[in-house]
């Protein structure tokens, strides 16, 4: 019997949390959900995700912070982080492969393209 990938949403907009849960939640993802990235470090320690979808511009802690924290925890540091964001630039996307994501994709995506780049890094 496998056991469900685990995947966590840290994003402060409820309506891509709650559309990202019911797109994971119908492929067989277990999901839990953050609003900020204060609160998604503790839900981190806690649930210990396979991958973590992210977004850059949080309240307390952003994206890239959050990452940088993550990469420094012996226990977290080979969690997978996708940052799904609105900030596209190329400048943007250096200091997202600079904190250690390891795919970043800019809003609005593909569902078909975040659930292709979800299985390479989970399968």
């Amino acid at each position: 019997m496998s056991t469900l990938k685990k995947i966590l949403i840290v994003d402060d907009e409820s309506s891509i949390v709650l559309a990202l849960e019911s797109l994971l939640k119908v492929n067989n993802y277990e999901v839990e959900k953050s609003y900020n990235g204060k609160d998604g470090l503790v839900m981190v320690k806690k649930f210990k995700p396979d991958l973590i979808l992210l977004d850059v511009m949080m309240p307390f802690i952003d994206g890239f912070e959050f990452s940088s924290i993550i990469r420094k925890d012996k226990n977290l540091r080979d969690t997978k982080i996708i940052f799904l964001t609105a900030k596209g630039e190329l400048s943007d996307k250096n200091d997202g492969y600079k904190k250690g994501c390891d795919d970043y994709i800019v809003k609005p995506f593909s569902t078909e393209d975040l659930l292709f780049k979800i299985k390479y890094f989970l399968d």
